[in-house]
């Protein structure tokens, strides 16, 4: 009689208090396994030592990595509460391929439904995009940018072998800007659908666990 695999850790990185609040008041049951939220902190200097210092806890060896929180979009008809699935995250430091998109798309459409999900590169900037930086990056083929997820999953991957993924919620986008995340009601839509997506990330983890063919 074969054991069953032991339980993955999932660890769920995001840079904001507001984006931690959202997933610590989401509902927290159906995890494959132990589940950590943590809060790196803004920039992606933050992230790379948030993650790589929780990531040389023995407990999470192995863990796999899921960063999320907010984004700018870049492509024309996005629109705020609209969802990233990241197909690789890039920056200066590196390329990094995500694990089990498709999942995450179908998911993500189940737990927030009528909301548009796109995928794509997700790229990593050092600061807030503006103007004609935003059509700049687009015309490298990203769809969406943020400060953290590049580095976050670059580290985990530097850390160890280990499946990771990156989901967003746009809350800035080129025809909705945002000048301060909860003062406008673009603002609101994305913490809103950031509270509904994790059944979505516990489904990704459980699928981990399955035997791969």
């Amino acid at each position: 009689m074969s054991t069953p695999p032991a339980p993955v850790p999932l660890l769920i990185a995001c840079a904001l208090g507001i984006e931690q609040f959202a997933l610590r008041t989401s509902d927290s049951g159906g995890a494959g396994g132990p589940v950590t939220v943590l809060r790196t902190g803004m920039g992606p200097k933050a992230a790379e030592r948030s993650v790589t210092r929780v990531l040389a806890d023995p407990a999470l060896s192995g863990a796999a990595v899921l960063a999320t929180g907010f984004c700018a979009g870049l492509a024309p008809g996005m629109h705020p509460g609209d969802l990233v699935v990241a197909e690789e995250t890039r920056d200066p430091g590196g390329t990094v391929a995500c694990v089990g998109t498709d999942l995450l798309v179908k998911e993500l459409a189940r737990a927030v439904p009528g909301r548009t999900v796109h995928t794509g590169p997700l790229t990593g900037s050092d600061h807030v995009i503006r103007g004609q930086e935003r059509s700049d990056l687009l015309s490298t083929g990203a769809i969406a940018v943020d400060m953290e997820s590049a580095a976050t999953l670059l580290s985990a991957v530097r850390a160890g072998e280990r499946p990771v993924a990156a989901v967003r919620v746009v809350v800035d986008a080129p025809e909705h800007e945002l000048v301060r995340i909860g003062t406008l009601r673009g603002g609101i839509s994305a913490f809103r659908v950031l509270r509904s997506v994790l059944p979505a990330f516990y489904e990704w983890h459980r699928s981990l666990l399955l035997p791969r063919r």
